[in-house]
């Protein structure tokens, strides 16, 4: 009686997995970490008119302020406040 082997016996498939993994490890070892940033991050990065616009406004005032020429409203400060306070307590 002959047996004929259908597939030779010293084949492991865990092995095949095992090359397979240490080439993927192999060919990533050169490589380096790398971020990207979306365009929505890009754009939120990039300067823009309302920001010039907000820095003129304070550089305006700053110089009202030390020239002297700022007046405050107390009224309208008192109002700001007791809205602001009013609000926090609700």
């Amino acid at each position: 009686m002959k047996i004929n082997n259908f597939r030779p016996m010293n084949v492991n498939p865990y092995n095949k997995q095992m090359d397979k993994v240490g080439k993927l490890q192999a060919q990533g070892a050169g490589q380096k970490d790398k971020i990207e940033i979306s365009k929505e991050a890009l754009e939120m990065q990039i300067t823009n008119q309302y920001d010039v616009e907000r820095q003129q406004k304070v550089d305006e005032l700053k110089n009202k302020i030390e020239s002297g020429e700022y007046k405050v409203n107390p009224r309208e400060l008192a109002s700001k406040m007791y809205s602001y306070w009013d609000d926090l307590k609700n």
